[in-house]
């Protein structure tokens, strides 16, 4: 199949996450990502560990699969002749520089469309461009202190995500984004600048706890395993695990409750806007008749009745599972140093590719400074 965005050059002058995330984005989909690193030492992420295998961190590797890397120091006087050549044949510049930095090193937007009028710029940043702490250094579990996310996550006291998700939703809006842009140029020829931040991509996945506030003027509360607006929607005991359920209409309600010896018209849980005043009292009937029988039995009988529900997995059984696999949800690369390893691929797959992404061929998350040369020479060609 032919790469989607073949076409299109990517300069990444990013490190750790948000910003590599963005641009690996770009890559699964066919871009040309050239990662711009520092001569002394590369990304931060390079070093962020253990795991190490074979001198190369695990968390590295996780964001900069189908890329190039390069090295330049940015501050002297050939890395600025190195940059600017790139930018003259870039089509969209990703950066994650606190803001004004950029500028301080002589590229500031006016600069870079003076150089390619065309130059998409993705600007990500921890706070924002502007406002009273727009000049703060950003970090996942801050931003998701900061941006409310943990004050709706966890039991008792607030809990960060799992998986740095402030991180990982600012890459990927900032990805939409520049497509965005690129689809306009399409028409005017013109570049333009896109910004977010890890607060932004935090603020803007609130979702209806965001319009419990802003509409009802009520806080979103912590509920731990369980939905805040629906019953039962969460996660339940029996005999031997935990397993969750979804219960999501009134009509999947009436098949549930006989299933686990309730009436569906017990007056405390009839309708939704109730089993949700009563959560605590459903909880409890639910996990006294899910204690009778394991949990691969209660799965079988729950999905014989349509009603939805699912194991909680480890990380071993996600890789190993059968659904994972069959939806090509890993990819093996050919690592100069680590020989074929897995890693986890792109989320997307197209109609004429049976494996996730939009490329014919992954390459591995680059070695520091391994394409040198011949992005030099391709800039001097």
């Amino acid at each position: 199949m032919q790469n989607l965005l073949s076409d299109v050059v990517v300069v990444d002058l990013t490190r750790a996450l948000a910003g590599p995330h963005a641009a690996m984005m770009l890559g699964d989909l066919g871009a040309r990502v050239i990662k711009v690193e520092t001569p002394y030492g590369g990304d931060d992420s390079r070093g962020w560990g253990p795991p190490f295998v074979e001198g190369e961190s695990t968390y590295y590797l996780s964001a900069n699969r189908n890329k190039e890397s390069v090295t330049a120091d940015l501050k002297s006087a050939e890395g600025k002749e190195f940059l600017t050549k790139l930018v003259r044949k870039a089509d969209v510049l990703i950066e994650n520089f606190r803001p004004g930095v950029l500028d301080r090193l002589g590229f500031s937007t006016e600069v870079l469309h003076e150089l390619n009028p065309g130059l998409v710029i993705l600007s990500i940043t921890g706070f924002g461009h502007d406002g009273p702490d727009g000049g703060r250094a950003g970090y996942d579990q801050i931003a998701q202190g900061e941006g409310g996310l943990m004050s709706i996550t966890g039991a008792v006291e607030p809990t960060k995500v799992g998986a740095p998700i402030a991180d990982l939703l600012a890459g990927m809006y900032g990805a939409y984004g520049a497509l965005a842009a690129l689809h306009e140029r399409s028409i005017t020829g013109k570049g333009r600048v896109v910004r977010t931040s890890l607060l932004a991509s935090v603020i803007g996945v609130h979702a209806f706890h965001g319009t419990k506030w802003t509409v009802a003027h009520q806080l979103p509360e912590r509920v731990g395993n369980h939905h805040a607006q629906i019953a039962p929607y969460g996660m339940y005991r029996t005999a031997d695990t935990s397993i969750q359920v979804a219960v999501g209409s009134e009509g999947q309600w009436r098949t549930f409750a006989p299933i686990v010896g309730l009436d569906p018209n017990d007056e405390r849980f009839a309708v939704n806007a109730q089993r949700v005043a009563h959560r605590d009292e459903l909880t409890a009937a639910i996990e006294a008749a899910f204690a009778a029988e394991p949990a691969d039995v209660w799965l079988e009988r729950l999905a014989g009745k349509g009603i939805p529900a699912g194991k909680v997995r480890d990380f071993q059984q996600v890789y190993e599972w059968e659904q994972t696999l069959s939806q090509g949800l890993l990819i093996d690369v050919e690592h100069p140093t680590l020989g074929t390893v897995q890693l986890p691929g792109p989320p997307l797959r197209f109609d004429d590719n049976p494996y996730a992404g939009a490329r014919e061929t992954n390459l591995p998350p680059p070695r520091l400074g391994e394409h040198n040369e011949s992005v030099r020479a391709w800039l001097d060609d």
